[in-house]
């Protein structure tokens, strides 16, 4: 007798490659020049801080999914919590509109980069080519799990053997002088960064939803976190000493996101610039791919437990597309075609920082059932809370429309949450004999 329940498939590195994609495709190619102009030529230091917090909080997510592995994810361990009240409900709708911003913000440094190779930069064509990446990625997570997997494993190992090789030449030619301490900035400018390059990890926290597909999330989410952020973080790192080694601070900031690319070509020539170019297009798409991935489990289980209206967690269509994904597909795509969504890089890191911010404190009251060591479930609450305030008295002092677009964030989750939540109740006392 077949049994009717589909059989788990996803590896641990598939797993970790999920993350791997979403956080190289957002970071390297989207953020260099942006960091650049805060941290100079100490982006290297920046990523390397910004992977500390990262590591603290994946240490934090490892054994909030080793204990309660579900297809939720982080929103799930949120709700062991605080229970399945307004706190869940709004950082959940946080987490939903965060994911739709990461993906409309890489697939436009896809447009970007499709139209400075086909269209001479046009403006308009890199928006067609954004939403059109937004839309073959939306069939793909339609298509299920392990076609994702698939799909993410063979784009991350190409991207990382080209990084590997790009990050190789460069540091064996690059120029000391340019990465001399004695040119970078202040620690508080330093700092700052931090919650900018803190964007390039996002993607590490789409793991936790892979525990669904994983044959024992247990032991192996755990597993999938650590590598995914070790992968990355050494990416980060190697790269941007290449870059920032070939290029002085001012240049990289110029190039913005095809730095890279401009950073081959002393080395390896303009065949150099050709290959990072066509790097960045299957990177952005990964990561594209991958921010979608989440949206189908996040909006079940959400939905399951009330947290969502139930329409998430159906699928419409021959093909039985979740509509969970397709809102949040929807969205991206709405994002691309109406703001400039490079400069708002910072924002989604900031409203990343509270939601994972939330997750720690919740761990704080299930601790003792993950076996997690508290001064480092500590430590990480400080360095995450701590990269919010600095990013609130730095940046969000000097770009006013930054603060006021991240309190429109916050208040739209809260009045959306608190709608669904007197509508539900409205619903159950009129069903009520």
């Amino acid at each position: 007798m077949s049994s009717t329940v589909p059989k788990k498939q996803m590896t641990v590195v598939q797993a970790a490659f999920i993350g791997v994609g979403s956080m190289v495709g957002a970071g390297i190619f989207a953020l260099l020049g942006a960091a650049g102009a805060v941290a100079g030529s100490a982006v290297w230091v920046s990523f390397l801080v910004a992977g500390a917090i990262a590591g603290l909080q994946g240490y934090s997510f490892a054994k909030l999914g080793a204990a309660f592995p579900s297809g939720g994810g982080m929103l799930a361990y949120l709700a062991r919590g605080f229970g399945e009240g307004h706190v869940t409900g709004i950082v959940s709708w946080l987490f939903y509109v965060t994911g739709a911003i990461v993906g409309a913000m890489v697939a436009s440094s896809f447009g970007g980069y499709a139209s400075a190779v086909l269209t001479n930069r046009d403006p308009g064509w890199a928006k067609v080519f954004a939403v059109a990446l937004i839309l073959v990625m939306t069939v793909l997570n339609a298509v299920g799990s392990k076609a994702v997997a698939r799909v993410q494993s063979l784009i991350v190992r190409i991207v990382l053997a080209i990084l590997s090789v790009f990050a190789i030449v460069t540091i064996a030619n690059w120029d000391p002088t340019l990465l001399d301490p004695s040119g970078y900035p202040g620690v508080r400018e330093i700092i700052a960064s931090v919650a900018l390059t803190f964007f390039a990890f996002l993607g590490f926290g789409v793991i936790t939803f892979t525990a669904k597909d994983l044959p024992d999330p247990s032991r192996q989410l755990p597993r999938a976190m650590y590598l995914a952020l070790a992968v990355a973080t050494t990416v980060y790192v190697a790269v941007s000493l290449g870059v920032f080694g070939t290029l002085t601070a001012g240049q990289v900031v110029e190039y913005g996101a095809t730095a890279l690319a401009e950073a081959a070509k002393p080395t390896l020539g303009q065949a150099g610039y050709v290959l990072m170019v066509i790097t960045a297009l299957l990177s952005t798409s990964g990561a594209v791919n991958a921010s979608l991935y989440p949206s189908v489990g996040m909006t079940q289980h959400l939905a399951s437990v009330g947290q969502f209206p139930p329409v998430f967690g159906r699928s419409v269509g021959l093909r039985r597309v979740p509509v969970g994904l397709l809102v949040m597909a929807g969205l991206a795509a709405v994002m691309v075609l109406a703001f400039n969504l490079n400069s708002i890089a910072s924002l989604g890191s900031a409203v990343a920082l509270l939601i994972f911010s939330a997750v720690t404190l919740a761990h704080f009251k299930v601790y003792k059932q993950t076996g997690a060591k508290l001064l480092v479930l500590v430590a990480t609450l400080v360095a995450t809370l701590g990269t919010f305030v600095v990013f609130c008295t730095t940046t969000l002092v000097n770009e006013p429309t930054t603060a006021v677009a991240l309190l429109l964030i916050l208040a739209l989750a809260v009045l959306v949450d608190l709608l669904w939540k007197r509508s539900r109740t409205a619903g159950s006392s009129t069903a009520a004999p």
